[in-house]
């Protein structure tokens, strides 16, 4: 039973290493060793505060601050004895440990520990201080010796920060500690997002940020999103191509040991598109599926982007329609119905359809073309190994002059050289090690892209927006003009559609690319359709249609055509 003059006391724990609390082999063996020496004492421990995972180095902790609110709160009715394990549970910097130990006794607590005896004395200050200046100098070696392990585990191309999004820590034969390893399914995410941004699948970083956000694979903030800060660090990652960097160790793009997502290339084709070109296909920011072609369609008058919106009439009817915006343009407020312009715009896919026979003779060209570049593997492996060597030889040559260098702006622009340089080195290092061994085989490689060859309308027909933007990007150059009196003009299409136009000896194997509204009808009738399996496997989410067609883009088959007249 506790009496009026029983001392009463509080216990205050700390760990710094979140494991230890987890682990439960640091807060409960100082609260055991506390509660032992207060019942030694004849103290009444009443409370137990703990700072799990905090450093010694940092005062305002809410575990202390907690406590030193209590002890106010009590100061004028009991005073109350703090028990902590050891010195450095308290602090681990000499200026740390005065400030905290003045708090207390301000506060009105006073200081005891079973490791040390606390006083007011200048032999027990010296002590004290002694003490705490041999924590700090233990927490500042032991900052030492972790920093230069990480130092040397990153020169032997081990990561030793947090993972990335996509990675996680875990252990792989062959490998000394833990390795980064793809985190599944998370990691192909993110390997889609980013080749599609590096092949322009994406064409901004808004785009990326939409696939993520539509993903519930992607992890999202607390507000349910994926913010565009998030998506600009994935994209300039360079982890994710196998290499890492970091500056304050001079480590500018080293190979690493762990498993990559991407290639260089790709890589560095991302890093071109971050600071290069624009994109051909403009992205807006009120994109819909209700308009997928609003900012693609021109006005034919001043040649400036279409608006759509939806509009009301008298009796509460909603109707949609594109109209030009400009102020002063012949065609400005002049309503276009949604239904008529994207009617025309779906003959006019259809009208830059290839035949199945010209799809049949540029797969046969391309694999013989394929045949030949495997049988010249060897080849192109010993020339990017030359290059490489070439490459290695003038970084050394530019380190040299580096350390001989005493004026600052002739140090950065050699560090600039030397940056561009290793992009070429890792670069170059990758084709050689890849050029005698394709990543896919033939078919794997061109599955995609004969898929959508042989039906541009197959990502129109599928009603998603980012799927109807993929197909604008890929089969027209830039925007496609559009005039009541006349329709759609004739448009410029990617250097792809113009080939397989141009390999036609008189366009006979595709229809011109002419369209209006008088001819657009006769233009309804649809040629043949790839396979729906071949064309699910390429979009996944699209409406296929029922036609079939053999594997491997064989002989034609007639498909049923589509109905005439308006849709």
């Amino acid at each position: 039973m506790t009496t009026a003059t029983t001392t009463r006391a509080v216990i205050y724990c700390r760990v710094s290493d979140p494991k230890q609390v987890t682990r439960g082999s640091g807060l409960g063996s100082q609260e055991t060793r506390c509660r032992d020496y207060a019942r030694a004492k004849g103290y009444d421990v009443t409370e137990v505060f703990r700072d799990e995972g905090t450093s010694g180095s940092v005062i305002d902790r809410s575990g202390m601050l907690s406590m030193l609110a209590f002890l106010k709160k009590h100061r004028r009715t009991d005073t109350h004895v703090v028990i902590i394990d050891d010195i450095s549970r308290l602090a681990r910097g000499l200026e740390a440990h005065i400030q905290l130990r003045t708090a207390i006794s301000a506060a009105g607590g006073k200081l005891e520990s079973p490791s040390i005896e606390f006083g007011e004395d200048s032999d027990s200050m010296l002590v004290e201080n002694l003490l705490a200046s041999v924590s700090q100098h233990q927490r500042q070696k032991n900052a030492e010796q972790t920093k230069n392990r990480m130092q040397a585990r990153a020169a032997n191309g081990y990561w030793g920060f947090s993972p990335p999004v996509g990675y996680r820590y875990d252990r792989v034969a062959g490998h000394s500690g833990k390795v980064l390893v793809p985190r599944q399914p998370l990691a192909s995410v993110i390997k889609e997002a980013l080749e599609g941004y590096a092949s322009s699948r994406f064409e901004t970083q808004a785009e990326v940020q939409r696939f993520l956000q539509n993903n519930p694979i992607f992890p999202k903030n607390r507000f349910g999103t994926v913010h565009s800060q998030k998506v600009h660090q994935i994209l300039t990652q360079v982890l994710y191509a196998g290499h890492m960097s970091v500056p304050e160790w001079g480590m500018y793009r080293v190979p690493a040991k762990h498993e990559a997502l991407i290639s260089y290339e790709t890589f560095l084709k991302i890093d071109e598109r971050l600071h290069g070109r624009q994109p051909v296909a403009p992205e807006r920011a009120d994109l819909s599926d209700d308009f997928p072609l609003r900012g693609f369609v021109n006005c034919a008058c001043c040649d400036r982007p279409m608006t759509a919106a939806w509009a009301r009439g008298s009796k509460g009817t909603r109707y949609a329609y594109y109209w030009c915006f400009t102020k002063g343009c012949a065609m400005a407020r002049k309503n276009i119905r949604k239904a008529t312009l994207e009617g025309d715009f779906e003959r006019l896919i259809d009208s830059v359809r290839p035949t199945q026979e010209l799809l049949f003779t540029a797969h046969a060209m391309l694999k013989v073309l394929w045949a030949q570049r495997e049988t010249n593997a060897k080849e192109r492996a010993a020339h990017a190994t030359r290059e490489l060597q070439a490459v290695e030889r003038k970084i050394e040559q530019l380190v040299a002059r580096l350390v001989e260098a005493d004026n600052r702006a002739v140090i950065s622009a050699y560090e600039a050289q030397l940056q561009k340089l290793q992009d070429q080195k890792n670069l170059l290092a990758e084709k050689a090690a890849s050029a005698a061994r394709p990543k896919k085989s033939f078919e794997e490689t061109f599955r995609t892209s004969f898929a959508f060859l042989s039906n541009p309308r197959i990502l129109w027909d599928s009603g998603r927006i980012e799927h109807r933007r993929k197909m604008l990007r890929l089969l027209f150059g830039g925007r496609v003009q559009y005039a009541i009196s006349e329709g759609l003009r004739t448009p410029q299409i990617t250097k792809l559609f113009a080939a397989l136009q141009e390999f036609s000896n008189d366009n006979s194997s595709m229809a011109p690319l002419s369209i209006s509204n008088k001819t657009a009808a006769a233009s309804r009738q649809a040629p043949e359709v790839p396979s729906p399996s071949l064309l699910s496997q390429a979009f996944p989410g699209a409406q296929l249609p029922s036609a079939r067609l053999p594997s491997q883009l064989g002989s034609p088959v007639q498909a049923p055509h589509r109905p005439s007249g308006p849709r």
